[in-house]
């Protein structure tokens, strides 16, 4: 009988272990691909291999210094970045308000909230369009971020409504009784708490700031010296041909600084959940 059991349960093993394989290399291919494109100089032939025969740096040398990617990355990481600062303090500010007082017109505030969201983006284009023509600032990066902050605002009040209401009030209360003032019980009480739901906005907020074309491309349509690496990628497709070794080199450029953010915002996750365990 044990015998038995031990030949099922390696066979389970075994059939596990090939699924997981399966689905790591479904995952994981992807992005082999397009990396080892980037560093082939044959990636526009259809003969390649799953290994390059050799390897450069043309691709990246063409992509960051002819094709004007490095300055496409830094407007795209200056837009990211005032966008999440600023999404993020708003968001907070604006939840804590809708969690912690009662207003007139607080439930249909958050009702329409909640229906902005249901609201398909492209929707969206033409009046934003109109409100930042309006404010004279098309072909500008500052109207480029008013707008994703826009999108940002409601999926991040929305969210960490709920962390703050979480919090509870005696928690508070109790700050104030020991002498905290409201700035000190908010960041020494209340923002570790958040925390958690603080970076899941910020990483929404840097996902839509990052890799967002509709948008970018409408109000940046005419200023190319301000394009973000979403517009920027499209001037490697051409009408009857690709340029694959320079679209997989400026793909792996657009990867890399996601991929850091992800590591800075998962170790800031979990210590924002373990600082909220021990300030409560």
């Amino acid at each position: 009988m044990s015998r038995k059991i031990t030949a099922a349960r390696v066979r389970r093993n075994v059939i596990v272990g090939v699924l997981v394989a399966l689905l790591l290399i479904f995952t994981l291919f992807p992005a082999y691909w397009m990396i080892s494109s980037a560093f082939d100089p044959n990636a526009a032939s259809g003969a390649r291999g799953l290994i390059p025969a050799e390897f450069t740096l043309d691709h990246f040398i063409y992509v960051l210094n002819d094709g004007g990617f490095a300055v496409f990355l830094r407007n795209s990481l200056l837009v990211a970045v005032a966008v999440v600062l600023c999404s993020a303090v708003l968001s907070l500010l604006a939840s804590v308000a809708v969690a912690r007082f009662r207003f007139k017109f607080r439930t249909s505030m958050l009702l329409m909230i909640l229906i902005v969201q249901m609201v398909p983006m492209e929707a969206l284009v033409i009046p934003l369009f109109v409100q930042v023509r309006d404010l004279h600032l098309l072909n500008t990066l500052l109207g480029l971020i008013i707008v994703y902050v826009t999108i940002s605002l409601p999926f991040g009040i929305w969210m960490l409504r709920g962390f703050v209401a979480a919090v509870p009030v005696e928690l508070e209360e109790a700050a104030f009784l020991d002498g905290a003032s409201w700035w000190r019980m908010f960041r020494s009480v209340l923002l570790p708490l958040v925390m958690p739901g603080l970076v899941a906005t910020s990483v929404f907020s840097f996902i839509t700031a990052w890799n967002e074309f509709i948008f970018a491309m409408t109000m940046l349509g005419g200023a190319s010296e301000k394009y973000t690496v979403a517009i920027g990628l499209k001037q490697f497709f051409g009408e009857n041909s690709n340029d694959w070794g320079s679209i997989m080199a400026a793909s792996t450029l657009i990867t890399l600084p996601v991929m850091i953010f992800f590591i800075i915002v998962q170790g800031k996750l979990s210590s924002g959940l373990v600082a909220g365990a021990v300030k409560g």
